[in-house]
């Protein structure tokens, strides 16, 4: 299955809530209770994938602004970074969007839908978007983090000062994504 197989849908405070379990307790929880409390306060915006003929919610995930910062006791990783943006527009933060939360059902997972999804976001960001986003930013749940390296996905860590922690903040440079679709 494809994600053209699905019904797309922006999560609105109406959206009827379909049966949905990743594994995950925190992203279960976030969809089921927290999702529509980020939309109404403007903190996030959920999207979902349905199979309107079971009734389930396939998959879901949020966005949200973000930016990316120079951390001083980085330079080295900031510099690298820096080199592949012209000198006359560099900066000490780039706009970016946030994958709040991103999950497949456990029902429809090892179908390739989160990379599918990966790839649809880095598509809506580089084709028509309506702001400045150079950036994907991620903090991966440590179980997570080989989906976001894989070759599918090509995140990156941002920072190793997050090494030891439960999430790791991680990028996605658009920019040569968009120049490779042109």
């Amino acid at each position: 299955m494809a994600l053209q197989d699905f019904e797309f849908i922006p999560l609105t405070e109406n959206t009827e809530i379909f049966p949905f379990d990743c594994g995950e307790e925190d992203l279960n929880a976030f969809f089921l209770e927290d999702a529509k409390k980020y939309l109404h306060d403007l903190l996030a915006v959920t999207y979902l994938f349905i199979d309107p003929n079971a009734k389930k919610t396939v998959a879901y995930f949020s966005l949200l602004n973000d930016k990316i910062s120079l951390v001083p006791e980085e330079q080295k990783r900031w510099n690298k970074l820096n080199r592949k943006i012209s000198n006359a527009k560099r900066r000490r933060n780039y706009p970016a969007v946030k994958i709040g939360r991103l999950a497949v059902s456990r029902d429809y997972s090892g179908m390739g839908i989160g990379a599918a999804i990966i790839n649809f976001i880095k598509h809506a960001f580089t084709h028509g978007n309506r702001t400045g986003c150079r950036f994907i930013t991620v903090d991966a749940l440590s179980s997570a983090v080989g989906f976001y390296q894989s070759d599918v996905c090509r995140f990156e860590f941002f920072t190793e000062k997050d090494v030891n922690d439960d999430t790791r903040l991680m990028l996605f440079d658009l920019k040569p994504f968009r120049d490779a679709s042109l």
